[in-house]
């Protein structure tokens, strides 16, 4: 249901595909900057909390991916 109101919105694999690849480098970003402006600690759970983003793209990604074969 998810996934087809995605394709239906024009939302393509590719999209999502790159959205996970722009939250590896967001989390990686983060964390940086974070890190100078607070505590270690919460700067590695701000770069942590973006990195979990990526494996949820990357799993739309191939939803959509398997939907638009279809």
């Amino acid at each position: 249901m998810l996934v087809k109101w995605l394709s239906d919105s024009g939302v393509r694999s590719e999209h999502a595909y790159t959205a996970g690849l722009a939250s590896i480098g967001l989390s990686v970003v983060s964390w940086a900057v974070s890190a100078k402006a607070e505590t270690t600690d919460r700067a590695d759970r701000w770069g942590i909390f973006v990195g979990e983003w990526a494996p949820t793209f990357f799993c739309l990604g191939l939803a959509l991916r398997s939907y638009e074969k279809d």
